[in-house]
């Protein structure tokens, strides 16, 4: 048996299961839509494991920066267009953009040295950005301590999408529990072990998603969060 992180890299780069060996993935933001497994339900082959709803959830994300800081309403998508993971979530946000009155400004990070991100925020700053949304990408992870520093130089409200993000300066995070999703692999393996075929177990969707909010940079920023918003927060960072 293989249990992995995310296939999506792998995936990419024409990676193919081996043979009737079974595979768990515990994080994955597209499984059908990248032709991991036929659909959720019925996966069917060698492969199942959990979807992270990454895209799924870039609206929400949206909706909660536009919540907490209104003047927010050009937001630089931060984006590698090398990744696999980028298409979808950009079109998610472009479509949820709309009806929030809210403008996507998609900004291109290409390569892993400072000069990236510089040239990003200078983009950001000739388009007049008032606000930034970082996707869920590993190849943007990479920036985080760098695009947290901008972020805050520049005052710019900004969200991503796991608890990091926050702890380490940014506005607030919001997205998918990844601790439940691991717990939940480890039933995969274990029904597995016991005889289950992997395309016989539906791959699950994640049912618990944290809302964290640093209220120490919103006051940095001389950013007001109204109090029903920090109520509904599963952490404040004071």
């Amino acid at each position: 048996m293989l249990v992995v992180y995310g296939l999506w890299e792998l995936n990419a780069a024409g990676w193919k299961p081996p043979g009737a060996l079974p595979v768990v993935f515990t994080v994955d933001p597209d499984p059908v839509g990248r032709g991991l497994v036929t659909n959720l339900a019925h996966p069917g082959g060698s492969v199942t494991g959990l979807s992270d709803a990454h895209a799924d959830l870039v609206p929400k994300r949206l909706e909660l920066l536009k919540e907490a800081a209104p003047a927010a309403t050009r937001v630089a998508f931060l984006f590698n267009p090398a990744s696999a993971l980028a298409p979808r979530q950009l079109k998610a946000a472009q479509a949820a953009a709309p009806a929030l009155g809210m403008t996507v400004l998609p900004v291109e990070i290409r390569g892993r040295e400072r000069h990236a991100i510089d040239a990003a925020f200078a983009t950001m700053a000739r388009e007049h950005a008032t606000g930034v949304l970082t996707i869920g990408d590993p190849t943007i992870s990479v920036h985080r301590r760098q695009i947290v520093e901008h972020a805050a130089e520049r005052r710019l409200p900004a969200v991503s999408t796991v608890r990091e993000w926050a702890d380490a300066g940014l506005l607030m995070s919001y997205g998918t529990d990844f601790r439940d999703l691991w717990r939940r692999a480890a039933t995969y393996v274990d029904k597995i072990l016991k005889g289950a075929k992997p395309g016989d177990l539906p791959v699950e969707e994640p049912t618990k998603f944290n809302l964290i909010v640093n209220l120490k940079t919103a006051k940095a920023m001389g950013l007001t969060v109204p109090s029903s918003f920090l109520l509904r927060a599963d952490q404040v960072i004071e």
